[in-house]
């Protein structure tokens, strides 16, 4: 594989290398830098160092390791060259005195800590790994610099310990374009900005890589600079020889450094020493030492702990925290009695599964001050026959009910602020033991709004990019694989110290995060859209929607009928059996046996047989392959959703409920999971039969009700598109009136497949479709196909100004905004490869369009959930949102009025020039709905 998770090998043959240098400065800029120990020295990276040998060294079970750093001083390059590096600012000042830690810190841990002077860490990395495949051992550097990359080949390879991710020389080649023997050539091409090695200007990594595969070496191409077509790239190399060759000798790392530390001096032991303890216990690092597990036990309360700078109460350690169970009832009453003068309280369930519908209630995690939290254990057993090693002898809980009935009035409370992270599934869990939740702040909503795609949301992620701590593992408290336990077998010792944490971390990312919302000017899309969404999506979830298994059942014996037919045609036109659903047979057949043209190899050697290749096929009438593409279509329906769905249906409800998420998309869509019912197709018969399955309960109608045409309207609207405005006002065949604006033809000569092609150009413009996917949408030439594309920008030239716009935006900010102010990150809009480039411009024109139309979905619902709740839509409820389409379950007497009053809440959510249009249709099942 080319990048993927390290797997177990034999460690006793392996070397492990670890680019200390890169772990520092990881280390430094992904955490907090106020923390000091207990001298007052500054460890904020050194505790990120920590943790990350600590998660490393537990993951890997290395038995031959090393860290290799930097020397401070310079080295053989310099003298090569003596700008190198020049422009390279100071370090931190708060980072310099942590220096000497790192390599304190590593040889705490046991692992041989080496620098020398004259030499960069990565040449000595380079040393190491030549002299151990000398000796037959297999390498895994742990970095991802791309200067290490040139030492990859069968024996090496890099492990990025972020990512998690292995990279070989496949990974190697996917990215730069070339095998990592000539990544050494490749940069002295490129050259680099950051060490200042000057290379060959205007010449990037695809340019060169494309050289050295013409040329194979850099020496070739500069001795043949005369066979170079272009010009200017010519001009450029012959200027540029000599800094290549120079850059050469600067990006080649050194292989026969005089080391002083052996391959024998890297046989790592248990690093749990008293040395160890010791050194944490100096910077004060007390959750680290628990978490570790030395002999003698964890470090009381009093021990030294790491420091705050003042007035960064959101930022004091976790290491420093007051974790505290919750068995009686005394201890309950006087937290709530806390919290109420507060004001506010985070709250975390611990349940025995992951969708609300299936869990139990094990117990609440609370806290309302940082530092303190408690764990109120309320279902937790014995385990049985020993599963976690041992049995708990002290399992005092409050009686569930009554720890319930005295929690009730605190969280249905409107004064009292909760704070939860991923509040929905929290505020399910109560509701199942009748507790309606309000009001509610979520962390994991406010990190979205803020920061949108740019990183992941999920606690643990925030815990290490802002308060500097790697929170304590599901894994760790419950086991893996076949022995891991559910929580209510968790000990409560070990439940306390995870679950207390997850309060704890919890109410710091609060205290970290909140206020940035008011500070960026983001309060509005959280305030108004995506806080007050949360019982909204929670309700239909916990709702779920009817499918009939029988149906199911009847589909999935069809499609496996149709699929065996279709495999059976499949080997008549092949001429004998083979496995269709194999990638690498159905190339055999195809492209060797049959010969069919227009095949392509992947890097493995074997034909593609991938979606587009096949559909290229297929155009071209290839019987064989249209029989191909269908067995495909329907072997995925089958197992995708009428296999799959009969396993989801709750025994309880009858229904399914799926799980949206409110994070997981860089434009604020929805996205569904488990399973997934925003994908199931439409636009083809058998996709259409799998909504016959979703049906109302008896004496009830689905309702669904859709806006039309949504994001065609809202560029109308976000670009100041006139004619496009007024047609929508008048209510007129946008696509005709396009087709007649653009193509010169009058309204009573109009075609259908004139419209039809004014209705691909509409909605592919609103996607910064392209003239060669635009071609072959309508079965066009791209030339044909980019007139069209001019001729509409021509006629409407607003859009042109607003597209161009918003991708000066994109550029400028890294992000766009949608008109309620929802930031839609673009991170591959400056980059130097045209077609990642390409990429994110198109998607900038959209995220605008998509985004908005998302807000107002999410507006509209909010409002619909409220005035179902209010009763004023009858006995209606809401079960889906699915992109721009609501799902209601209503009964048939009321579905009329019903709808004419969703109708009309839909449609009156913006106040826009251009009038929103939503569509209603209703039946005994999904299908006839639509």
């Amino acid at each position: 594989m080319a990048a993927e998770k390290l797997e177990q090998t034999n460690k006793s043959n392996e070397l492990f290398l670890i680019d200390g240098s890169g772990y520092i400065f990881r280390a430094y800029f992904a955490l907090p830098q106020n923390l000091t120990n207990p001298a007052g020295q500054p460890v904020g990276a050194v505790l990120g160092f920590c943790n990350m040998l600590h998660k490393l060294l537990t993951d890997l079970q290395a038995e031959n390791i090393a860290v290799i750093f930097d020397a401070a001083k310079e080295n053989f390059r310099n003298e090569l060259y003596s700008e190198y590096k020049a422009h390279r600012p100071p370090a931190p000042e708060d980072l310099v005195p942590q220096f000497p830690l790192f390599r304190k810190a590593a040889e705490a841990f046991g692992l041989p800590a080496i620098e020398m002077e004259g030499y960069e860490a990565d040449d000595l990395i380079a040393t190491y790994a030549k002299l151990a495949q000398e000796k037959g051992m297999k390498v895994t550097i742990v970095g991802s610099d791309k200067d290490l990359m040139q030492l990859v080949n069968d024996h090496v390879v890099l492990f990025d310990p972020i990512k998690q991710a292995r990279i070989d020389a496949a990974a190697v080649e996917k990215k730069f374009g070339v095998q990592p023997e000539k990544m050494i050539d490749l940069q002295a091409l490129t050259g680099d900005s950051v060490d200042n090695i000057p290379g060959v200007p205007s010449i990037g990594p695809k340019t060169a890589a494309q050289l050295l595969e013409e040329f194979g070496t850099l020496e070739n191409l500069l001795d043949n600079l005369d066979q170079i077509k272009q010009p200017k790239r010519r001009a450029v190399l012959e200027e540029n020889v000599e800094n290549a060759k120079l850059s050469k000798k600067l990006v080649t790392l050194a292989q026969d450094v005089s080391v002083q530390v052996t391959l024998d001096d890297m046989d790592v032991h248990d690093s749990k020493t008293s040395n160890l303890r010791e050194f944490l216990q100096e910077q004060g690092f007390k959750s680290l030492i628990n978490r570790i597990g030395f002999e003698g036990g964890a470090v009381d309360q009093d021990s030294s702990s790491v420091k705050v700078a003042a007035g960064q109460s959101a930022h004091k350690p976790v290491n420093q925290n007051d974790y505290i169970l919750i068995q009686d009832i005394a201890a309950l009453k006087e937290f709530i009695h806390k919290s109420r003068e507060i004001g506010t309280f985070v709250f975390d369930t611990e349940t025995t599964h992951l969708t609300p519908r299936h869990a139990q209630l094990v117990g609440i995690a609370l806290s309302c001050e940082v530092g303190t939290a408690y764990y109120l254990p309320l279902g937790h057993k014995q385990p049985e026959q020993d599963l976690l090693g041992e049995q708990q002898d002290d399992l005092t809980q409050v009686e569930m009910s009554e720890a319930i009935n005295l929690l009730k009035p605190l969280f249905e409370d409107p004064a009292v602020l909760k704070v939860a992270h991923n509040a929905k599934y929290d505020v399910q869990i109560l509701k199942n033991c009748g507790v309606k939740v309000h009001p509610v702040d979520d962390t994991m909503l406010i990190s979205y709004v803020l920061d949108g795609s740019s990183h992941r949301h999920n606690m643990d992620a925030l815990s290490e990019r802002y308060i500097g701590h790697t929170p304590i593992k599901y894994e760790e408290v419950a086991g893996k694989g076949k022995k891991q336990v559910t929580f209510d077998y968790v000990p409560l010792d070990k439940a306390l110290e995870y679950a207390a944490e997850d309060a704890d971390v919890t109410l710091r990312l609060y205290q970290v995060l909140k206020p940035r919302l008011a500070q960026e000017k983001m309060m509005g899309v959280y305030e108004d859209i995506e806080r007050p969404l949360v019982p909204v999506i929670g309700g239909i979830e916990y709702e779920g929607i009817k499918v009939d298994p029988i149906k199911l059942r009847q589909f999935s014996d069809d499609f496996g009928k149709q699929l065996i037919t279709l495999e059976e045609n499949i080997h008549k036109l092949a001429g004998h059996e083979f496995n269709v659903a194999s990638p690498k047979q159905l190339g055999a057949v195809l492209f060797d046996e049959m010969g069919l043209q227009g095949g392509k190899k992947t890097k493995t050697g074997d034909w593609s047989t991938d979606v587009s290749t096949l559909e290229k096929l297929a155009d071209a009438g290839e019987e064989i392959v249209l029989q191909v593409l269908e067995y495909r279509h329907l072997a995925k329906l089958k197992s995708t959703y009428t296999d799959a769905l009969q396993e989801v249906i709750h025994p309880d409800t009858k229904r399914v409920h799926t799980s949206f998420s409110m994070v997981g998309t860089s434009t604020g869509r929805l996205s569904s999971s488990d399973p997934n019912l925003q994908n199931i197709p439409i636009r083809t018969e058998l996709g259409r039969k799998i909504r016959e399955a979703f049906v109302a309960e008896e004496g009830n109608l689905l309702l669904s009700i859709d806006y039309s045409q949504i994001e065609l309207r809202l560029a109308a609207e976000m670009a100041g598109i006139e004619a496009l405005k007024t047609a929508f006002k008048n209510k007129e065949d946008i696509h005709s009136l396009t087709a007649s604006q653009v193509f010169d033809v009058p309204l009573d000569q109009m075609t259908s497949e004139i419209r039809r092609r004014a209705k691909a150009i509409n909605f592919g413009i609103i996607y910064g479709i392209s003239g060669w996917g635009l071609a072959k949408q309508l079965g066009i030439e791209a030339s044909e196909a980019n007139e069209f594309i001019r001729a509409y920008m021509a006629r409407f030239p607003e859009l042109q100004d607003f597209m161009e716009a918003t991708k000066e935006e994109a550029r400028k900010f890294g992000f766009v905004k949608t008109f309620y102010g929802r930031k839609c990150f673009t991170p591959s809009i400056n980059d130097k490869n045209p077609m990642r480039r390409q990429g994110a411009e198109r998607a900038a024109i959209n995220a605008p369009l998509q985004g908005t139309a998302a807000d107002i979905i999410k507006k509209a619902m909010i409002r619909l959930w409220n005035a179902q709740v209010r009763g004023e839509l009858g006995q209606a409820r809401m079960l889906l949102q699915v992109h721009d389409e609501l799902i209601f379950e209503v009964p048939e007497t009321e579905v009329e009025e019903c709808a004419a009053r969703i109708k009309e809440v839909m449609e009156s959510i913006t106040s826009f020039d251009v009038p929103l249009d939503a569509e209603a249709g209703w039946g005994k099942s999904w299908a006839e709905a639509h």
